[in-house]
């Protein structure tokens, strides 16, 4: 575990739509705790997803930001500007045989996992709810195509790791809570890099934090279960392990997790509408 005695906070947003009331939470918590330690802010763009992701957005983001009373450090982080530096990482599971081509397509694998349950079998699935990856096959690597996503040997992995790992929380008041189990078997073998993307989510976040000394990474619950996978790859590759804290989702009227295509709950219509940065903060709990 990495020596908070500098803190960093950073709020890393993807540029693939408006930010909405749970960004807003998200961000006001990481800033203010940030503040409240005298610790650095910065701001990531991770916008691994080139089709996606947009310049538009991303200014949408600073005046969003910037209209909540949120600064931040220069120069803001863009992932799609450091493709080398997860090519690196991936390079360094390679040379360990611990990620592999997965020839099996999306089309495929659904039919499998219906053919298996309509068989009346359950199939594995991951804390999302998605089906896992079936086991390496020994012969994957006969199948080294470009086109193919890469995924991490869970198994290997952690024949590597042996150890049980663990992460450390804290809560809105900066004090320690009692360490959590990191279960990344749960999440079975997960994919590394896509054919359209050299990197994905769980390898370019570690690398991220990493690099940028992150101690005290904030973020909403919907996450927590992921960090057993960036313990893993912290592991892995020799990356020390910041702080975590994974808060409360705001949720909307109806109970349902907010998201991007709802756009009532965006905070560029909320400002439009009238609202204030106080009202914002009534909205969230704040």
């Amino acid at each position: 575990m990495i020596d908070p005695s500098e803190p960093v906070f950073r709020f890393a947003p993807s540029p693939n739509g408006l930010l909405h009331l749970g960004h807003a939470y998200s961000a006001l918590v990481n800033f203010e705790m940030s503040q409240a330690i005298y610790g650095r802010f910065l701001l990531r763009m991770e916008d691994i997803d080139t089709v996606r992701c947009s310049p538009a957005y991303e200014d949408q983001i600073y005046d969003d930001l910037t209209w909540l009373g949120i600064t931040w450090e220069q120069p803001v982080r863009r992932q799609s500007d450091h493709f080398d530096a997860y090519q690196h990482a991936f390079e360094a599971l390679e040379s360990e045989a611990l990620v592999y081509p997965f020839t099996l397509s999306r089309a495929d694998l659904k039919r499998q996992v219906e053919a298996h349950e309509q068989a009346g079998d359950i199939w594995p699935r991951d804390p999302d709810g998605a089906p896992l990856a079936p086991p390496r096959q020994p012969d994957a690597d006969l199948h080294m195509d470009d086109i193919w996503p890469w995924r991490l040997d869970m198994k290997r992995a952690l024949e590597i790791v042996r150890t049980p790992l663990h992460w450390h929380e804290f809560d809105l008041e900066n004090e320690a809570k009692a360490p959590k189990l990191a279960e990344p078997e749960r999440w079975g073998d997960v994919v590394i890099t896509r054919k359209d993307t050299p990197t994905s989510y769980h390898l370019s976040v570690v690398v991220d934090d990493a690099l940028q000394g992150v101690t005290h990474v904030v973020r909403g619950k919907d996450l927590e279960q992921a960090t057993a996978v960036h313990r893993l790859l912290q592991n892995l590759l020799g990356l020390q392990a910041p702080l975590y804290h994974h808060h409360d989702l705001v949720m909307a009227q109806d109970g349902r997790k907010l998201s991007k295509s709802n756009n009532d709950t965006s905070l560029k219509s909320l400002r439009e509408a009238g609202m204030t940065p106080i009202d914002i903060r009534r909205m969230v709990g704040l």
